[in-house]
């Protein structure tokens, strides 16, 4: 690091930003200028380990592979009207998504532009296919902005407030965030009370089973905190929603694509869904996300679903240059290994600081929450974001999740000496934090 955060260069471009565009979510006011695998520049010359693009681009930064398919893919054609004529990577990487998800069952794609997208074709998929009209989620879940997706979204209340009303017919349940169980119960004798609340009360007294079209699940949370259910609790809500008759719909955006060490964090829980979404790493970071759903959800006439950018040649050229280097390159191999690894390295923190209360994820997906102290519980949202902040100064950069956790999502590529400095420098942001 050779300036502070932000740098000279580096203010100007934040400045017109906050001019010119609308109000998100940006954070760490840091600019890049170039990136390679987990490293990346800003344009004052400082350097940082990223440990937050790999939900995204899991192959890191500018993947050869995928900077090769993308050049050799635009010499050809940028578009082509794909909902109304064909052209071949297109049925190309709909049936490598195919062979890829879980189950024997055939299977067909939606192809969109992102994540939020996938899920409101999979709202649709499931009201067409079920004639059903209501919807099961969960509190913590994060599906998307639009509005049918964030009529699904239960992570935080400024992602919903002055949009009532949205799409009617949901019901949030409480997830298994058995490290806050809503409860108040412990896992070891709770019986996945979460998951059979649906079935014992709330198809009792509430919402009539034969009315709801799907359950919609992240295998692991994402915005809501890296939250990791027990096996138990997705196996008994796939089977409630068998006995049903509802879809289950695994929501893979952020977890999807080889962030656990699987290529589909749902291969953790031995659960085979009837539509799985996909965005974000898909394509190493190009717009693109997938709807794989059950071929008989099929949509049974033209126009009731379609897009004009899903499918975009140049997206799908990368997405298929992702598959063969994940596949070529072990990078799943390298997700569980360094993720083992890493979160070693977070409980050794943990043994060492305590503020850090829990630690949790799957393979690269990994995140450790900071409270108080760990008999309360209480958040410590001021000292996560300290620490964010901390970190970003000493050339790390991550992101926030949940109330006070902090994600890491390196890319699939890292090596053990990025995760090891990485640490490194975590350490001394949560000691300085500490004493504040």
């Amino acid at each position: 690091m050779i300036t502070p955060v932000p740098g000279p260069l580096t203010q100007p471009i934040v400045d017109r930003d906050v001019r010119y565009l609308a109000t998100g979510t940006k954070g760490s006011p840091v600019a890049v200028k170039w990136g390679r695998g987990v490293r990346f520049e800003d344009v004052d010359g400082n350097l940082y380990l990223d440990f937050t693009n790999g939900m995204v681009a899991g192959t890191g930064h500018c993947h050869p592979k995928v900077v090769k398919a993308i050049q050799e893919q635009a010499e050809k054609f940028l578009f082509f009207n794909g909902p109304d004529f064909y052209y071949e990577i297109q049925g190309l990487i709909a049936e490598q998504l195919c062979q890829l998800a879980p189950g024997a069952h055939d299977k067909k794609v939606f192809l969109s532009n992102s994540g939020a997208e996938a899920n409101e074709a999979a709202i649709k998929l499931t009201r067409s296919g079920t004639n059903r009209k209501q919807f099961i989620a969960f509190l913590g879940a994060f599906h998307g902005r639009t509005m049918g997706a964030l009529s699904l979204t239960g992570s935080k209340v400024v992602q919903r407030e002055s949009f009532f009303p949205m799409l009617p017919g949901v019901t949030h349940l409480p997830f298994a965030y058995c490290y806050r169980c809503a409860y108040g119960m412990k896992e070891e004798t709770c019986g996945m009370w979460c998951a059979h609340i649906l079935e014992d009360l709330y198809f009792q007294r509430l919402i009539p089973a034969e009315e709801v079209a799907a359950v919609f699940m992240e295998p692991q949370q994402g915005e809501g905190g890296y939250v990791v259910p027990p096996k138990a609790f997705v196996q008994a809500i796939q089977a409630i929603c068998r006995k049903y008759g509802i879809l289950f719909v695994a929501d893979e955006v952020q977890a999807g694509f080889g962030k656990t060490g699987r290529l589909f964090a749902i291969e953790h829980f031995d659960v085979v869904p009837d539509i799985i979404n996909l965005g974000k790493a898909i394509a190493s970071g190009l717009p693109l996300g997938a709807t794989i759903f059950r071929s008989e959800l099929d949509f049974p006439k033209q126009g009731r679903h379609s897009n004009t950018y899903g499918g975009n040649p140049i997206a799908v050229a990368a997405a298929l240059a992702t598959i063969e280097a994940i596949k070529e390159e072990k990078m799943l191999e390298n997700a569980r290994e360094r993720g083992a690894s890493f979160k070693e390295g977070l409980q050794r923190l943990q043994g060492e600081f305590e503020p850090i209360g829990d630690v949790r994820g799957l393979g690269l997906m990994l995140a450790i929450e900071l409270v108080l102290d760990r008999e309360s519980k209480i958040p410590a949202k001021e000292m996560r974001d300290k620490v964010i902040d901390l970190c970003c100064e000493r050339g790390l950069l991550l992101l926030p999740c949940g109330t006070s956790a902090i994600r890491f999502t390196p890319a699939i590529v890292v090596t053990r000496e990025e995760i090891d400095l990485g640490l490194e420098i975590l350490r001394g942001a949560i000691r300085d934090a500490m004493k504040t």
